[in-house]
């Protein structure tokens, strides 16, 4: 990998991290060559029948050049992550990747009204949230807490917000690069302030008319995402994984499983999983390669009755799911969600009557509106999480067009779940000049997934000349492979070595992941193992494996690091000792993912 592409590849991992970024302060702004950081005061309701104001903080940096080429604002997602915050100008290697992406430009970043440092919403219950299941308490708790102000969050009121922004730096156009939910606000502003967009670029594309309030195209899309993200790269894991994920899904909608998973400290951990949850987690591996790895084998063990993988996994994705809400607010979240809509109520519809205005929405929907699965996948979709809002709840739809005749590149996951393509599709059909690129097996957030950086290399040399993007990437390579099977719940009472090896090296490779799905940022975190045992990190590179089994009677213990130089997917080195009641015991020394030794006295590979 070339020098500026590695420093790319530490700018991609810093932005995609959670919690990288500390508050910024004035001294810290100063001590950033070429950024400077400013305060924009704008009114809360621009009405002006609720008083009050919110400091917006807005940090730019200037072009690595003599002259700008113009000013490109950059809009974070959530909603409820606050842009200066997520991308982060206080990085290097952040700023790398932002020069790279657009040379010549000067990068605007700020925080949305109710993130980061411009009036952060903190409602902590919601925060907290693990599950579906009463988060509409929750969220009707938060809106209490923020009073008269609960209207004044949608996007309508973000839109106006930028415009202030913009104003306040004195850029007559600017360029909007958007991510997931700010993909959704870039083209409402176009909308509302057509003259002032200079061209647009859209990673993730969500349009104005969207979510759907029950998250149905989410659903109805996912089958052939899955088909498309294992063809010729899971069989070793599950013949179809998308059948899978049905038939659990499904089955777990109708009586959800219960199980202890084991924690690193040695004690269980009740975990309870239904059929919603099931789909909650697969969508979650749209931005986590390491779940994305596990749960095709995970999924198929729990086909055939094996629900312990999945269990686990279910507690890992809740653990590496956590985030402050400096990373991303779940107050503002529900405040903006809430207020847009749509829904299948009217807007000042009291909380009282939701409930029955949504099971006939439901009843009236047509037969496969969520693809393979039942109406329990309604729960994706925000009309359970608004069901209690204040009145106003929804109302604020923003209108689809007109655009501006601007250029517009959007990008697009082949591996994207909760933006599926489609809606990508119908955003460029909108535009005589837009161009859509699409890069297979890659989730949600493209720039930030894409390890050959393809799409970055498209963007940056659309930026400079409007060379056209390709329609499609080459499959980027694995940060971690899908994993084979589990194997089997029950071993015999004594391995061969062979036998022996193949658990060995089947733990091995779930061990990278699982340190992965976990520990890519701080703060690191011991991983229990199935059966007992636990990895312990030991920085950003390296971690110690402790008596750590994914079957029953084996177990590894040492110390695995990924290898200088490594390529992808991830090479790891390191030696571990093989124990356990039902395993031949010994030594497997591991270089470059090539793993060999000794077993029961006979030498394995």
């Amino acid at each position: 990998m070339g020098r500026l592409l590695f420093a790319l590849a530490l700018a991609v991992a810093a932005i995609a991290a959670p919690g990288n970024a500390a508050a910024r302060t004035a001294a810290s702004c100063a001590a950033v060559s070429g950024l400077t950081c400013s305060d924009v005061v704008v009114p809360l309701d621009r009405s002006g029948a609720v008083p009050g104001t919110v400091t917006l903080h807005v940090e730019a940096l200037a072009p690595q050049t003599a002259t700008s080429r113009g000013a490109v604002f950059l809009i974070a997602g959530g909603p409820g992550q606050g842009s200066a915050h997520v991308f982060d100008f206080g990085s290097a290697n952040s700023r790398d990747l932002f020069h790279f992406l657009f040379p010549g430009y000067t990068l605007i970043a700020y925080d949305d009204r109710g993130t980061g440092e411009s009036g952060l919403l903190d409602c902590p219950a919601l925060q907290t949230a693990t599950t579906s299941e009463g988060e509409d308490a929750f969220a009707a708790a938060c809106a209490s807490s923020l009073g008269a102000s609960t209207p004044f969050y949608g996007t309508a009121d973000h839109v106006e917000d930028l415009d202030a922004v913009r104003v306040s730096l004195g850029f007559a156009k600017v360029t909007l690069f958007g991510v997931s939910y700010g993909t959704k606000l870039a083209l409402a502003y176009a909308s509302a302030h057509p003259a002032q967009v200079d061209r647009l670029v859209l990673d993730s594309v969500l349009p104005p008319n969207l979510p759907d309030p029950f998250s149905a195209n989410v659903a109805r899309d996912m089958p052939a995402t899955l088909t498309a993200f294992c063809s010729g790269v899971c069989a070793t894991a599950t013949p179809d994984y998308a059948a899978d994920v049905t038939a659990v899904a499904n089955k777990l909608a109708v009586t959800p499983i219960h199980g202890n998973v084991l924690q690193p400290n040695g004690t269980t951990k009740p975990v309870r999983l239904d059929g919603v949850g099931v789909l909650s987690m697969v969508v979650d591996s749209d931005l986590d390669p390491a779940l994305a790895a596990e749960l095709p084998a995970a999924m198929h063990a729990a086909r055939l009755g094996n629900v312990k993988p999945l269990l686990r996994m279910s507690d890992l994705d809740t653990q590496a799911s956590q985030e402050t809400a400096l990373d991303l607010s779940a107050g503002l979240f529900a405040a903006t969600v809430c207020r847009d809509g749509p829904f299948p109520w009217p807007a000042d519809a009291p909380p009282a009557v939701r409930a029955g205005l949504m099971s006939e929405a439901l009843a009236a929907l047509p037969a496969g509106s969520f693809g393979p699965f039942g109406p329990y996948a309604a729960k994706l979709g925000n009309a359970a999480l608004c069901a209690g809002w204040p009145s106003p709840s929804g109302g604020a739809m923003l209108p689809s067009g007109p655009y501006p005749n601007v250029p517009l590149l959007a990008l697009s996951g082949g591996f994207d779940l909760r933006t599926p393509t489609e809606g990508a599709q119908s955003v460029v059909a909108q535009f005589p000049q837009g161009h859509l690129l699409v890069v297979p097996g890659i989730g949600h957030s493209v720039i930030t997934g894409d390890t050959s950086f393809c799409a970055a290399n498209a963007v940056r040399n659309w930026m400079i000349d409007s060379t056209p993007p390709p329609a499609t990437c080459l499959r980027p390579k694995f940060i971690v492979a899908p994993l084979a099977a589990y194997p089997a719940a029950t071993t015999p009472r004594h391995l061969g070595p062979a036998a022996t090896f193949a658990i060995a090296s089947k733990t091995l490779r779930e061990a990278e992941a699982a340190w992965l799905l976990v520990d890519n940022a701080p703060p690191m975190r011991p991983v229990a193992g199935l059966y007992g045992g636990k990895i312990v990190p030991g920085g950003t590179s390296a971690f110690t494996l402790v008596s750590y089994g994914i079957a029953p009677g084996v177990t590894i213990s040492g110390k695995v690091k990924i290898a200088p130089d490594s390529d992808l997917p991830l090479q790891f080195s390191g030696a571990v000792t093989v124990r356990g009641a039902s395993a031949s015991a010994g030594v497997l020394g591991l270089v470059r993912n090539s793993l060999k030794g000794t077993l029961g006295g006979k030498p394995v590979r």
